[in-house]
C-alpha cells in the first residue's frame, strides 16, 4: 500500500476526516435545509396576514437555530484549521532542528514517517522536474544556436552568389563604355544562330565604326576618346530594345545583335542611329558619324556565328569605301583591291 493510503487508515486521518464531514454538514446542508423549510412552512404563508401573527414566533426560532448550527460548523472548521496546522508544525521541527546532544531520540510515528515518505517523494519529483526544465532551456538554446548559424550561413550563401553574380557580370563588361565585351556577345551570338536554327527566326548582326575617331584620340587626347566612346554607348542604348545585346567590339567599333530582327529592320535600326549620331552634341565639339555593316540569317550566309561576323564585316568595309557615313548590306559588297581602310 502507498504511504499516501497508508495515513488515510490511521486513527488521526480518521478524526481529522470525520470533523471535515461534521463540518460542512452543520455549515451547508443542514442550514439550508432549515432555511428552504422556513421558506415554504412560514414564508409563504406570511402573506395571508391571518396567518402572520400564529407562525412568525416559530419562524424566528427556526432562524436563530439555524444560525447556530452555522456558528458551530464555523467553529469546528476553524479548530480543524488551527488542528492541522499545529500537526504541520510538529512535523516540520525535526527537519529543520536537529536535536541536542545527548537528547533521546523520539520515534517518529506510523503517520508522520508516512507524511515524510511522502513529502521526501515530493521533494524528487520536484528535483526530477527542475532538471527536465533546465534540459530543455539548455535544448531550446542550442535550438536557438543552430537557427542563429544556418541563417548567418544562408545569408554568407547569398553573399557569395551575388559576388560571384558581380565578378561574372565584370567579366563581361567593357571597362570604358560599360557595354558587354566581346566575348560576352560571341556567346550569345552562339546562342541566337542555334536558336534559328531550331525555330528559324530571323536575326540580324550589327556592326558600326566611328569615322574620325583616330583624330579625336590623336588631336583631344585619350580623355575626350573615351567621352566619345561613351556617348556612342548612351545612344546605341536608348535606341535600342532590352532583348538586343550592345557591346563594344574592340577599340572605336560596336556590334549590336538584333534578336528577331530581319534584314530590313536591321537596316531600319541602322539608319535611325546613324541619323541621332548625326545631331548628337559631343563634349568636346566635333561632329561624328559612322559606317555601318549588317548581315542577316537567313539571307546572307549559312547559320554559322563566325560566318555572320565576317559578312557584317564586309558590309562595313563596303560603308567605308564607299565613303564613310553610310550604311551597307551584304549585297553591297564589292571586291576591291587594297586593305581596310582606316577610322
Amino acid at each position: 500500500m502507498a504511504p499516501r493510503d497508508r495515513v488515510a487508515q490511521t486513527p488521526t486521518a480518521q478524526r481529522i476526516k470525520r470533523k471535515v464531514l461534521v463540518a460542512i454538514t452543520l455549515t451547508a446542508f443542514l442550514p439550508m435545509l432549515v432555511v428552504a423549510y422556513l421558506v415554504y412552512a412560514y414564508a409563504l404563508p406570511l402573506l395571508d396576514p391571518q396567518e402572520q401573527a400564529r407562525d412568525l414566533p416559530w419562524m424566528l426560532v427556526m432562524l436563530v437555530g439555524t444560525g447556530l448550527l452555522m456558528a458551530a460548523g464555523s467553529f469546528m472548521l476553524w479548530d480543524l484549521a488551527t488542528a492541522i496546522v499545529r500537526h504541520a508544525d510538529t512535523l516540520d521541527k525535526p527537519r529543520r532542528a536537529a536535536p541536542a546532544a545527548g537528547t533521546p531520540r523520539l520515534e517518529p510515528s506510523p503517520e508522520t514517517t508516512a507524511v515524510q515518505q511522502y513529502v521526501q517523494q515530493s521533494d524528487e519529483v520536484d528535483s526530477l522536474m527542475q532538471s527536465f526544465s533546465r534540459m530543455l532551456a539548455t535544448i531550446e538554446q542550442q535550438a536557438s544556436d543552430v537557427n542563429e548559424y544556418a541563417r548567418r550561413l544562408d545569408t554568407a550563401y547569398k553573399e557569395l552568389e551575388s559576388t560571384s553574380a558581380q565578378l561574372k557580370e565584370f567579366s563581361f563588361k567593357d571597362e570604358v563604355t560599360g557595354l558587354y565585351n566581346r566575348r560576352f556577345f560571341s556567346i550569345r551570338l552562339e546562342e541566337e544562330v542555334s536558336r534559328y536554327r531550331r525555330f528559324n527566326h530571323p536575326v540580324s548582326v550589327v556592326l558600326l565604326d566611328l569615322d574620325g575617331f583616330k583624330a579625336v584620340n590623336d588631336e583631344l587626347g585619350h580623355a575626350a576618346g573615351d567621352e566619345t566612346l561613351r556617348a556612342m554607348a548612351e545612344i546605341l542604348l536608348k535606341q535600342s530594345r532590352g532583348i538586343n545585346v550592345i557591346c563594344r567590339y574592340g577599340g572605336d567599333e560596336f556590334a549590336v545583335l538584333l534578336v528577331e530582327t530581319s534584314k530590313s529592320g536591321a537596316r531600319l535600326y541602322a539608319d535611325r542611329i546613324r541619323y541621332v549620331l548625326s545631331t548628337w552634341t559631343f563634349a568636346h565639339g566635333r561632329r561624328i558619324t559612322a559606317s555601318f555593316g549588317i548581315a542577316s540569317l537567313p539571307e546572307d550566309v549559312a547559320p554559322a556565328a563566325d560566318e555572320l561576323i565576317r559578312a557584317a564585316d564586309e558590309a562595313l568595309y563596303a560603308a567605308k569605301r564607299a565613303g564613310k557615313n553610310r550604311v551597307s548590306v551584304h549585297e553591297d559588297v564589292v571586291a576591291a583591291p587594297g586593305g581596310r581602310p582606316g577610322a
